[in-house]
C-alpha cells in the first residue's frame, strides 16, 4: 500500500513539475489558436513592411517595445482607433504582447473588423528578446529591459534586464 501512495505521489509530482514547461503548452493553454502565429524570426524580416501593435499595457510599452510597434493597450483598446486610421483591410498586422496571449484577443477584436491579415507574435516580446532582436524604449533608444509582468510570467523572459511595476 505504501508503494502504491508513493507511485501515485511521484506521478502527481511529475504532472505538475512538467506542465507548462514549453512555450507550446503555455500557448494550447490560453489561446485558442483562432489567429495564425507569425515567428520572430519571421517578423524580423519583414518587419518594415507591416504594421505592429502592442497589446500590452502602457507602462509595459514604455518600458521598451519593438522600434516602430505602435502601442493599443489591452485593457482600454478600442477598434475605432484602428478604424480612424483607415488602415487597408488586407494590410499586413503584426499583434505582440508578452507571450501572445493578450495579443490573441486583440487580433479577435481586428479580425472581427474586417482585417483579413492579421497574425499574433509567437511568444511576444519575451520570445523577440530572447532571440537577442533588440528593442527600444520611450525614447526610441535601444534598452535591454522588458518589463516582465509579474515573477509567474518572467520565467518565460530568459535575456534582457526584467522589469516590474510598482
Amino acid at each position: 500500500m505504501k508503494i502504491k501512495i508513493s507511485y501515485i505521489f511521484f506521478l502527481v509530482i511529475t504532472h505538475f513539475s512538467v506542465a507548462q514547461n514549453s512555450l507550446d503548452e503555455l500557448l494550447d493553454r490560453y489561446n485558442s489558436e483562432s489567429i495564425p502565429y507569425i515567428s520572430v524570426t519571421a517578423l524580423k524580416d519583414i518587419q518594415d513592411q507591416v504594421l505592429v501593435l502592442d497589446a500590452r499595457e502602457k507602462v509595459e510599452f514604455d518600458v521598451s517595445h519593438l522600434k516602430n510597434a505602435q502601442f493599443v493597450g489591452y485593457d482600454h483598446f478600442q477598434i475605432a482607433s484602428i478604424l480612424k486610421q483607415n488602415i487597408p483591410k488586407n494590410d499586413t498586422i503584426v499583434v505582440y504582447c508578452s507571450l501572445g496571449v493578450r495579443s490573441e484577443d486583440i487580433s479577435e477584436k481586428l479580425k472581427n473588423a474586417g482585417y483579413i491579415n492579421v497574425y499574433n507574435l509567437y511568444g511576444g516580446i519575451f520570445e523577440w528578446k530572447n532571440k537577442d532582436y533588440t528593442v527600444v524604449n520611450s525614447e526610441g533608444k535601444i534598452t535591454e529591459n522588458v518589463h516582465a509582468c509579474s515573477k509567474h510570467w518572467a520565467k518565460w523572459l530568459l535575456k534582457g534586464k526584467k522589469v516590474y511595476s510598482n
